[in-house]
């Protein structure tokens, strides 16, 4: 058979300041090849089916691969032109007897809400009704209606961090292949949860509930199941929590399985809450603790993962303020302020302004007196669901205790040796601050005393009630107490 294969994939904090445009997916671009260059985040599906597909004596047809930092509203010529490549290259290789696409599900440019099921009803219009198209997904996708029409089968990451990325692509493939040989005929249903939250499924009930899953999968019928948490920070109409499965040729028996899972996540709703300490509160538990080992405290609201600048300055103020020592923090986006301490060089000491550049939501800059402790020409870190993530020029500075761990790329913290890569020891430290909503977890976690998550400003403030949406309805949890007793 001859596969067709493509990744297109950004997610998109409709609130945030930053534009994302084509050098945002130039950073992590390749065409016709992607598949076969080192691992990254947007090529993790299509090596695996690359993989599996020559194995299985299958024909390989690829297209771009990237994957976008993700940041504000995307670029609309940026995104037709990309969208338009892909489908330029499906058209120049049908026909085809299969396709699979590696995306994300909350992908939203300029005049284009639902970018994935755009490309996907596009996608579905070149090769007919009866070509099997295959869609791997991030758990944080807005589930749409069109995405469901124009894909024959969905699967979502199950695990936050994204830590299952290829093995999802591995579950994806045979039913791919099958519905090709037309041994299986995957039908999807949705239910919706009417949530909008985030569910860390690193600890119970959550954890669980993905095992659960897990567990119904290949049996009676089910082919696959995959819980779509929501990305909240998405001003769209199907923004929120949504159930998928996926059953061979029963629609009922989908839908049936998609309702009941999704009442279990209504009824976890509370327990699987996450607590929020104040800027003040996690300060003051780091510093009473007697565990050698640093606390980690997560600046989720300043969040590059989700869109966020990743340069304010909250919590740093206070750590000032507070004249607190031993703590180390980043990373901070300020191509601005590396510049300088490369210029500088190891060893100067100077005054510097950190942060408050992106936008409103960044803060005000807070001015230092640093000691470069160490730069690097082309810094990197440990990457989400392996290979390495770049971080361009980078510096750690010291300012009287505190450690600030700066970059020219924006990024999140996945691993430690985003500071350590640096020469910033942590297991001295007794806190680290992680600019991280929950993709630093598996790897900080095993170092620190205790993980906390910490509610300071930023792009992605946790107040799921308090999202000012302009493009869905209010009827969801937890901005009413019972969005299904709600009139429409």
């Amino acid at each position: 058979m001859k596969l067709f294969l493509a990744g297109l994939a950004t997610e998109t904090n409709t609130f945030a300041p930053l534009p994302t445009g084509r050098p945002a997916f130039l950073a992590d671009y390749a065409r016709r090849d992607g598949s076969r260059q080192p691992p990254s985040l947007s090529n993790l599906g299509t090596r695996e089916w690359r993989r599996l597909a020559e194995a299985d004596g299958h024909t390989v047809v690829e297209s771009l691969t990237t994957f976008a930092q993700p940041g504000g509203i995307t670029v609309r010529a940026v995104y037709e032109e990309l969208r338009d490549t892909l489908l330029a290259d499906l058209e120049a290789a049908l026909p085809v007897d299969a396709v699979l696409l590696f995306m994300h599900g909350a992908m939203v440019a300029d005049g284009y809400d639902d970018c994935e099921g755009d490309t996907l009803a596009r996608v579905r219009a070149l090769v007919g009704p009866d070509v099997p198209v295959g869609v791997e997904l991030d758990l944080h996708c807005h589930l749409t209606e069109t995405m469901r029409e124009a894909a024959t089968v969905m699967v979502i990451y199950k695990e936050y961090p994204h830590t299952d990325i290829a093995e999802r692509a591995r579950d994806l493939y045979p039913l791919v292949i099958g519905a090709a040989e037309k041994r299986i005929r995957p039908v999807m249903a949705y239910h919706d949860c009417r949530m909008v939250s985030m569910w860390r499924t690193s600890r119970e009930p959550v954890s669980g509930f993905v095992r659960r899953m897990e567990a119904l999968e290949g049996k009676d019928g089910i082919l696959s199941v995959s819980f779509g948490h929501g990305f909240p920070w998405g001003d769209v109409p199907d923004v929120g929590a949504r159930m998928l499965v996926v059953a061979d040729g029963d629609p009922a028996k989908a839908q049936a399985l998609a309702t009941r899972l999704g009442e279990e996540v209504w009824a976890m709703r509370e327990e699987a809450q996450t607590r929020h300490d104040t800027i003040d509160g996690a300060i003051d538990a780091a510093l009473a603790s007697t565990d050698p080992r640093p606390m980690v405290l997560a600046d989720i609201a300043d969040n590059s993962g989700a869109g966020s600048p990743s340069d304010n300055t909250a919590i740093l103020r206070r750590l000032v303020e507070r004249r607190v020592t031993g703590a180390a923090i980043g990373m901070f986006w300020d191509p601005g302020a590396v510049m300088s301490c490369r210029e500088a060089g190891i060893g100067a000491t100077f005054d510097l302004r950190v942060g408050g550049k992106a936008g409103i939501t960044s803060g005000d800059p807070v001015d230092l007196r640093v000691t470069v402790r160490g730069l690097a020409d082309d810094h990197s870190q440990g990457g989400l669901s392996g290979g390495r993530a770049q971080l361009g020029p980078s510096a750690w500075v010291e300012a009287d205790g505190i450690h600030l761990v700066l970059t020219t790329a924006r990024q999140q913290p996945f691993d430690p040796d985003a500071f350590t890569g640096l020469g910033c020891r942590l297991d001295d430290k007794r806190i680290v601050v992680v600019k991280s909503m929950q993709h630093f977890y598996a790897a900080f976690a095993p170092i620190a005393s205790e993980v906390r998550y910490v509610s300071a400003p930023g792009a992605t403030p946790p107040d799921y009630a308090g999202i000012p949406y302009t493009r869905r309805d209010g009827r969801y949890w937890p901005r009413v107490a019972d969005p299904f007793a709600e009139a429409p």
